[in-house]
Protein backbone atom coordinates (compact mmCIF):
# COMPACT_ATOMS: atom_id res chain seq x y z
CA UNK A 1 0.00 0.00 0.00
CA UNK A 2 2.84 2.37 0.84
CA UNK A 3 4.42 1.61 -2.53
CA UNK A 4 1.10 2.40 -4.24
CA UNK A 5 0.81 5.78 -2.54
CA UNK A 6 4.48 6.51 -3.25
CA UNK A 7 4.00 5.68 -6.93
CA UNK A 8 0.90 7.89 -7.13
CA UNK A 9 2.74 10.74 -5.44
CA UNK A 10 5.65 10.43 -7.87
CA UNK A 11 3.26 10.36 -10.85
CA UNK A 12 1.36 13.43 -9.63
CA UNK A 13 4.63 15.22 -8.96
CA UNK A 14 5.83 14.45 -12.48
CA UNK A 15 2.53 15.70 -13.97
CA UNK A 16 2.70 18.93 -12.00
CA UNK A 17 6.30 19.47 -13.05
CA UNK A 18 5.46 18.81 -16.70
CA UNK A 19 2.62 21.34 -16.83
CA UNK A 20 3.15 24.31 -19.11
CA UNK A 21 1.25 27.57 -19.01
CA UNK A 22 0.72 30.00 -21.83
CA UNK A 23 -1.26 32.74 -23.51
CA UNK A 24 -3.02 32.73 -26.86
CA UNK A 25 -4.81 35.19 -29.12
CA UNK A 26 -6.35 35.09 -32.55
CA UNK A 27 -9.25 35.69 -34.90
CA UNK A 28 -12.79 34.29 -34.86
CA UNK A 29 -14.88 33.77 -37.98
CA UNK A 30 -18.27 33.14 -36.40
CA UNK A 31 -21.77 32.44 -37.66
CA UNK A 32 -25.20 31.45 -36.42
CA UNK A 33 -27.23 28.58 -37.83
CA UNK A 34 -30.04 29.64 -40.17
CA UNK A 35 -32.62 31.92 -38.60
CA UNK A 36 -36.22 31.93 -39.83
CA UNK A 37 -37.31 35.08 -41.64
CA UNK A 38 -33.80 36.18 -42.60
CA UNK A 39 -32.79 36.27 -46.26
CA UNK A 40 -29.09 35.82 -45.72
CA UNK A 41 -26.71 35.09 -42.84
CA UNK A 42 -22.99 35.81 -43.14
CA UNK A 43 -19.92 35.25 -41.04
CA UNK A 44 -18.66 37.89 -38.64
CA UNK A 45 -15.03 38.60 -37.75
CA UNK A 46 -14.11 38.81 -34.06
CA UNK A 47 -11.25 38.03 -31.73
CA UNK A 48 -10.32 35.57 -29.01
CA UNK A 49 -7.67 35.88 -26.31
CA UNK A 50 -6.83 34.19 -23.04
CA UNK A 51 -4.68 31.73 -21.12
CA UNK A 52 -4.15 27.97 -21.12
CA UNK A 53 -2.46 25.15 -19.25
CA UNK A 54 -1.07 22.08 -21.02
CA UNK A 55 -0.35 18.87 -19.08
CA UNK A 56 0.60 15.39 -20.34
CA UNK A 57 -1.74 12.57 -19.31
CA UNK A 58 -0.12 9.68 -21.24
CA UNK A 59 2.54 9.10 -23.86
CA UNK A 60 1.75 11.36 -26.84
CA UNK A 61 -1.44 12.64 -25.15
CA UNK A 62 -2.09 15.80 -23.16
CA UNK A 63 -5.00 17.87 -21.86
CA UNK A 64 -5.28 21.61 -22.37
CA UNK A 65 -7.92 23.61 -20.46
CA UNK A 66 -8.25 27.25 -21.51
CA UNK A 67 -10.05 30.41 -20.40
CA UNK A 68 -10.76 32.79 -23.28
CA UNK A 69 -12.63 35.97 -24.08
CA UNK A 70 -14.27 35.14 -27.40
CA UNK A 71 -16.43 37.24 -29.75
CA UNK A 72 -19.20 35.28 -31.47
CA UNK A 73 -22.19 36.33 -33.56
CA UNK A 74 -23.06 36.87 -37.22
CA UNK A 75 -24.04 39.40 -39.84
CA UNK A 76 -27.56 39.05 -41.19
CA UNK A 77 -29.63 40.66 -43.95
CA UNK A 78 -33.38 40.85 -44.33
CA UNK A 79 -36.13 42.85 -45.95
CA UNK A 80 -38.29 45.06 -43.74
CA UNK A 81 -41.91 43.90 -44.24
CA UNK A 82 -43.01 47.51 -43.70
CA UNK A 83 -41.78 49.59 -46.61
CA UNK A 84 -39.53 46.92 -48.15
CA UNK A 85 -36.23 48.53 -47.10
CA UNK A 86 -33.13 46.32 -47.17
CA UNK A 87 -31.78 45.87 -43.62
CA UNK A 88 -28.60 44.43 -42.10
CA UNK A 89 -27.44 43.75 -38.57
CA UNK A 90 -24.24 42.72 -36.85
CA UNK A 91 -25.06 40.47 -33.91
CA UNK A 92 -22.30 40.73 -31.30
CA UNK A 93 -22.30 37.91 -28.74
CA UNK A 94 -19.36 38.07 -26.33
CA UNK A 95 -18.50 35.02 -24.22
CA UNK A 96 -16.05 33.84 -21.63
CA UNK A 97 -15.31 30.34 -22.93
CA UNK A 98 -13.65 27.38 -21.22
CA UNK A 99 -12.46 24.85 -23.83
CA UNK A 100 -11.01 21.58 -22.51
CA UNK A 101 -9.00 20.08 -25.36
CA UNK A 102 -7.59 16.55 -25.43
CA UNK A 103 -4.52 16.59 -27.65
CA UNK A 104 -2.72 13.85 -29.54
CA UNK A 105 0.88 14.75 -30.28
CA UNK A 106 1.49 13.05 -33.63
CA UNK A 107 5.04 14.42 -33.57
CA UNK A 108 6.62 16.68 -30.93
CA UNK A 109 5.74 19.85 -32.86
CA UNK A 110 2.32 18.87 -34.31
CA UNK A 111 -0.90 17.89 -32.53
CA UNK A 112 -4.56 17.14 -33.17
CA UNK A 113 -7.18 18.10 -30.61
CA UNK A 114 -10.82 17.61 -29.69
CA UNK A 115 -12.96 18.39 -26.69
CA UNK A 116 -15.88 20.30 -25.19
CA UNK A 117 -16.21 24.05 -24.85
CA UNK A 118 -18.30 25.72 -22.15
CA UNK A 119 -19.32 29.32 -22.77
CA UNK A 120 -20.77 32.02 -20.53
CA UNK A 121 -22.44 35.00 -22.22
CA UNK A 122 -21.31 38.41 -20.95
CA UNK A 123 -22.79 40.76 -23.56
CA UNK A 124 -25.22 40.75 -26.50
CA UNK A 125 -25.80 43.77 -28.76
CA UNK A 126 -26.99 44.46 -32.30
CA UNK A 127 -25.78 47.12 -34.70
CA UNK A 128 -28.60 47.65 -37.18
CA UNK A 129 -28.30 49.47 -40.50
CA UNK A 130 -30.92 50.43 -43.06
CA UNK A 131 -29.05 49.70 -46.29
CA UNK A 132 -31.66 51.63 -48.30
CA UNK A 133 -31.41 54.92 -46.38
CA UNK A 134 -27.98 54.52 -44.73
CA UNK A 135 -29.30 55.11 -41.20
CA UNK A 136 -27.79 52.97 -38.42
CA UNK A 137 -28.09 52.43 -34.68
CA UNK A 138 -26.68 50.23 -31.91
CA UNK A 139 -29.17 48.52 -29.64
CA UNK A 140 -28.94 48.02 -25.90
CA UNK A 141 -27.59 44.89 -24.27
CA UNK A 142 -30.20 42.11 -24.63
CA UNK A 143 -28.25 39.44 -22.75
CA UNK A 144 -31.28 38.65 -20.56
CA UNK A 145 -33.20 37.41 -23.62
CA UNK A 146 -30.57 34.76 -24.42
CA UNK A 147 -29.23 31.61 -22.82
CA UNK A 148 -26.27 32.64 -20.71
CA UNK A 149 -24.69 29.17 -21.09
CA UNK A 150 -23.38 27.77 -24.37
CA UNK A 151 -22.03 24.28 -25.03
CA UNK A 152 -19.99 23.28 -28.06
CA UNK A 153 -17.49 20.72 -29.30
CA UNK A 154 -14.19 21.72 -30.82
CA UNK A 155 -11.92 20.00 -33.35
CA UNK A 156 -8.55 21.40 -34.30
CA UNK A 157 -4.84 21.10 -34.89
CA UNK A 158 -1.71 23.00 -34.00
CA UNK A 159 1.94 23.31 -34.88
CA UNK A 160 4.80 24.73 -32.79
CA UNK A 161 7.45 26.50 -34.85
CA UNK A 162 9.68 26.69 -31.79
CA UNK A 163 9.50 25.22 -28.29
CA UNK A 164 7.35 28.16 -27.18
CA UNK A 165 5.59 29.66 -30.22
CA UNK A 166 2.88 27.88 -32.19
CA UNK A 167 -0.09 28.26 -34.52
CA UNK A 168 -3.53 26.81 -33.72
CA UNK A 169 -6.69 26.34 -35.82
CA UNK A 170 -9.97 25.10 -34.36
CA UNK A 171 -13.63 24.76 -35.36
CA UNK A 172 -16.26 24.81 -32.60
CA UNK A 173 -19.80 23.62 -33.35
CA UNK A 174 -22.45 24.83 -30.92
CA UNK A 175 -25.15 22.57 -29.50
CA UNK A 176 -27.07 25.10 -27.39
CA UNK A 177 -29.92 27.28 -28.67
CA UNK A 178 -28.91 30.90 -28.19
CA UNK A 179 -32.51 31.96 -27.38
CA UNK A 180 -33.83 31.53 -23.86
CA UNK A 181 -37.49 31.18 -24.85
CA UNK A 182 -37.66 29.86 -28.41
CA UNK A 183 -41.22 29.90 -29.88
CA UNK A 184 -42.67 26.42 -30.27
CA UNK A 185 -42.04 24.92 -33.71
CA UNK A 186 -39.19 27.25 -34.69
CA UNK A 187 -35.65 26.07 -35.33
CA UNK A 188 -32.90 26.49 -32.76
CA UNK A 189 -30.16 28.98 -33.58
CA UNK A 190 -26.67 27.86 -32.55
CA UNK A 191 -23.18 29.35 -32.47
CA UNK A 192 -20.49 28.13 -34.84
CA UNK A 193 -16.97 29.50 -35.04
CA UNK A 194 -13.66 28.91 -36.81
CA UNK A 195 -10.66 30.14 -34.84
CA UNK A 196 -7.04 30.68 -35.82
CA UNK A 197 -4.33 32.19 -33.66
CA UNK A 198 -0.95 32.08 -32.01
CA UNK A 199 0.04 30.26 -28.80
CA UNK A 200 2.93 31.18 -26.55
CA UNK A 201 4.14 28.79 -23.83
CA UNK A 202 6.14 30.14 -20.90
Amino acid sequence: MKKLFLGAAIAMGSLTFAQQFGVKAGMNVSSLSKQQGLDDSKSKIGLNAGVFMNAPIAENFSIQPEVLYSQYGAKVNWTNPIGGDKMSASQNLDYITVPVMFQYNAIPSFYLEAGPEFGFLVSATNKIKNETTGASSTGSNYKDDLNTFNFGVGLGAGYYFTKNVGLNARYVAGFTDTAKNRPSGSDAVKNNVFQVGLNFKF
